[in-house]
């Protein structure tokens, strides 16, 4: 699913809607304005027609050889007019009106010419008609300008808007970006109640759900992880004390004799016994999310801890060969009491599943992860998928609980580690690999020590 951010959603809504309202705006004025300006030229127009036509009443046009009236300060935009005869001959007009009619149908009222705008004004008692025109450019200028003014100012505001609106929103987020921050820290071993936060009523429920929620929680994982350590506690002692005395007993029946042979069979399946609780409880903490913690240690120094440990007990000949190749630390974070249950599960599962002849092998890769390699035969892919479930083997005729990897998963995944299968190895049609990778290790050569 992608994505989304809600003050993003709600800034573009917001913006769309008033940009599309400013835009109608904008438009409906645009038109307001024309016609307002339409109208008012118009009127002044005919206004001064209608008095032209009054002068020429009062005082009648006399024939002239010059009909040109020549007036200061004519431009392109100034009002032309004619005086026109009942012939239909122009006997006096402005020098910028051209020297036929306007139109060549006179009536009174409004007329339209590529270049003029002209008014016709009404037959009065004499013999002459006036037609004054207003230049198509001045009015088409006028109209433009006024629109201009009307109109410019709402879209130069409209980035002062987007700017408030932005800041608005983002304002009235801020506590619920808080909320989100403090929910966010949540989980990795942090499981206090987020603390008072100035919420809006509309936050206060959620933040009192996840506060409910955290408590529970907490004290669930609390109870899980007291039993663990007191079942740990309950079961190893008599399970040793047991195996204890069936070994005393041993030792004291003549060895070969039936009896003897019992007492070992017995010894053999509390020692089974005892390793099976000890995976059933490890992988109780590990469920229990025992792994949520995030301190800085050294995953290398670890390694080292369990690999000197498992060398000393030697399992049929089975040995672990590691290579850490020039590589002095490995900084990650994690908890690392369950690193130490993660990576022994992996060397004692590795040991107990691996060819006898064969070695075990630990390499440590440049960009920090650890691989696990032993000789065994290839898996099946179906199985290699569901070797980290509970109590699932690979199919060995070894002794094992079929704990180890799911063990190994589960604290894995609580530190957000990868865990890889591989069989068979690249190049070869045995063995099984398992790759652990920290997220972000920071590594320090022995190189750099020095």
């Amino acid at each position: 699913m992608k994505n989304w951010s809600l003050a993003t959603r709600i800034v573009s809504g917001v913006l769309c809607v008033v940009t599309l309202s400013l835009l109608a705006l904008s438009i409906a004025v645009a038109g307001f304005t024309r016609y307002e300006i339409t109208e008012r030229l118009d009127n002044s127009l005919q206004e001064v027609s209608e008095r032209l036509q009054t002068i020429i009443t009062i005082q009648p046009h006399r024939a002239q050889s010059d009909n040109v009236a020549w007036v200061p300060d004519v431009g392109p935009r100034t009002l032309a007019y004619q005086v026109v005869d009942q012939s239909g001959h122009v006997v006096l007009r402005s020098q910028n009106a051209p020297v036929e009619p306007f139109v060549s149908d006179i009536h009174t009222g409004f007329a339209n010419t590529p270049l003029f705008r002209v008014y016709i004004a009404a037959p009065t008692a004499t013999a002459y008609r006036v037609l004054v025109g207003e230049p198509t450019l001045h009015r088409r200028g006028a109209t433009w300008r006024a629109t201009a003014i009307a109109v410019l100012p709402i879209l130069i505001f409209l980035p002062v808007i987007w700017v408030l609106v932005r800041l608005i929103v983002r304002r009235a987020l801020r506590p619920l970006n808080r909320l989100h921050d403090e929910m966010q820290s949540r989980g990795s071993g942090n499981l206090s109640p987020i603390s008072s936060l100035d919420l809006p009523v509309e936050l206060v429920s959620i933040q009192h759900a996840v506060n409910t929620l955290l408590s529970r929680l907490k004290t669930a994982l609390s109870t899980e992880r007291a039993f663990a350590a007191s079942a740990a506690h309950e079961l190893r002692n008599p399970l040793g004390a047991l195996l204890a005395q069936v070994q005393m007993l041993g030792r004291m029946l003549p060895e070969g004799s039936s009896a003897n042979k019992r007492v070992e069979i017995i010894a053999d399946r509390t020692q089974r016994l005892a390793r099976t609780v000890e995976k059933l409880l490890q992988f109780s903490r590990a469920s229990s999310g025992v792994a949520f913690r995030r301190d800085r240690f050294d995953l290398l120094a670890v390694l080292y801890v369990l690999v000197d440990d498992l060398g000393h007990l030697p399992r049929d000949g089975r040995s672990i060969d590691l290579k850490a190749k020039g590589i002095g630390h490995i900084f990650v974070y994690g908890d690392m009491d369950a690193t130490g249950i993660l990576l022994r599960n992996l060397l004692e599962n590795a040991l107990l599943h691996g060819t006898s002849d064969m070695p075990v092998k630990v390499e440590v890769k440049p960009e920090g992860c650890i691989d696990v390699i032993n000789d065994c035969p290839a898996l099946a892919p179906d199985t290699l998928a569901q070797l980290t479930s509970p109590f699932v083997r690979g199919g060995s005729s070894s002794n094992g609980s079929g704990l180890g990897l799911a063990i190994a998963s589960n604290i894995a995944r609580q530190m957000d580690a990868r865990l890889q299968l591989q069989s068979p190895l690249t190049g070869s049609a045995r063995g099984l690999s398992v790759s652990l990778c920290f997220p972000n290790p920071e590594i320090i050569l022995l190189s750099e020590e020095t």
